[in-house]
């Protein structure tokens, strides 16, 4: 089985793969103060809910945003499986022709997303991200990363409201029936739901527009999508484990063969 782990700014998503099938999926809150050891013992608690030998486990892959946590999460997924984990970063193959000023500072969930966009769903393609950044990347018709958008997250947003001004409340997420909002935690709701949907429905178009290859098919994946996707106007699929699907695709690239 596969380990694959991948590390963002507020969340760990973690999946085991088991030849293509995704086993589990579990995800835990980035904390950049735990070490290596505690994080262990969270990836063997993560393997014993889900009924599964930390044994079981022959290879690990990691993509990562948050530098200092690669190596801690190498060594937790080192004592956990027994291997030495692929990070996913320049060096790799991964298929993807990257067209940007410079390659290696695309993130490598940006990365793992167009890799699996790419293999996954038609081109050209659209990939957005809604984690602690909105993130949109184009893949075009010869499944060429070609650059992206990056945006303050919802959760940002929200945090920022919250603490920059003297009477906007913290609220929770949730679609109100009126873009006007007749009160002020509606109004707010309006503002950050409505109004990342209108962003990302408005730069996709720009996007499409920039590649010229005709309709984009769009993905969308990350922690607060599945809020934002029901009321964007575009047609947007939702795969919430897409950077975990490319984790393992470019692992499968950089797989040594078996000695006889």
């Amino acid at each position: 089985m596969l380990l694959a782990i991948d590390i963002g700014n507020s969340n760990l998503s973690v999946g085991a793969f088991e030849e293509d099938r995704l086993v589990f999926v579990s995800r835990l809150a980035t904390e950049r103060h735990r070490t290596g050891d505690q994080y262990a013992l969270e990836l063997k608690s993560i393997c014993e809910m889900h009924r599964t030998s930390p044994s079981a486990f022959d290879a690990a892959i990691i993509g990562s945003v948050v530098p200092e946590l690669t190596p801690v999460l190498g060594a937790a997924a080192y004592t956990l499986t027994g291997c030495q984990p692929v990070i996913l970063g320049p060096g790799l193959k991964t298929g993807l022709n990257i067209l940007t000023d410079n390659p290696a500072q695309v993130g490598a969930d940006l990365i793992a997303a167009a890799v699996a966009c790419a293999a996954m769903y038609p081109l050209p393609c659209l990939a957005a991200d809604l984690g602690t950044a909105t993130k949109i990347s184009i893949i075009d018709s010869k499944g060429a990363f070609c650059g992206c958008t990056i945006a303050p997250g919802v959760a940002i947003s929200l945090e920022a409201l919250a603490s920059r001004t003297s009477q906007l409340p913290n609220i929770s997420l949730q679609a109100p029936t009126k873009a006007a909002g007749k009160n002020t935690v509606d109004a707010m709701r309006s503002g950050i739901i409505f109004g990342t949907a209108a962003m990302i429905d408005g730069l996709c178009e720009r996007m499409e527009a920039e590649l010229g290859e005709g309709p984009c098919f769009t993905v969308a994946t990350g922690g607060l999508a599945a809020d934002i996707v029901p009321v964007c106007k575009r047609d947007i699929v939702f795969n919430g484990e897409l950077v975990l699907e490319g984790l393992r695709l470019v692992f499968e690239k950089n797989r040594k063969p078996k000695t006889p």
